[in-house]
C-alpha cells in the first residue's frame, strides 16, 4: 500500500491550465485499480493519494504521468507502508 503526498510547488498558479489532465489522471488510477482514496491535503497544500495493487516502481512511472508533476506544480512524495492489522472491512489490503 502507498500513500502518494503531492504538494503545491511554486508553479501553483498554472494548475488550472492543467486540471483535465490531471483529473484525467486520477480517473485512470481509479480504472486501472490502483487508486483507493484521493483527496486534498489541508489546507490548500495540494493532493493525496492512497493505491495499491501496484509496485513502487510502477507508481512512480504513473505519478510521473501526472501533468501536475510534469510540470512542477506539485512535487510528489511516495511513501510506502505494509498493512498489519485493518479494520476488517480493510482486510483485501493486508
Amino acid at each position: 500500500m502507498f500513500i502518494v503526498l503531492l504538494k503545491f510547488s511554486v508553479n501553483k498558479s498554472q494548475a488550472s491550465q492543467f486540471m483535465d489532465g490531471h483529473k484525467q489522471w486520477i480517473q485512470k488510477g481509479f480504472d486501472d485499480g490502483v487508486f483507493l482514496v484521493v483527496g486534498s491535503l489541508q489546507p490548500n497544500l495540494g493532493g493525496g493519494v492512497v493505491a495499491h495493487n501496484t509496485t513502487l516502481s510502477a507508481l512512480q512511472s504513473r505519478v510521473n504521468e501526472d501533468p501536475f508533476v510534469a510540470q512542477d506544480i506539485v512535487s510528489a512524495e511516495i511513501i510506502e507502508m505494509t498493512p498489519a492489522k485493518s479494520d476488517e472491512r480493510l482486510n483485501f489490503l493486508l
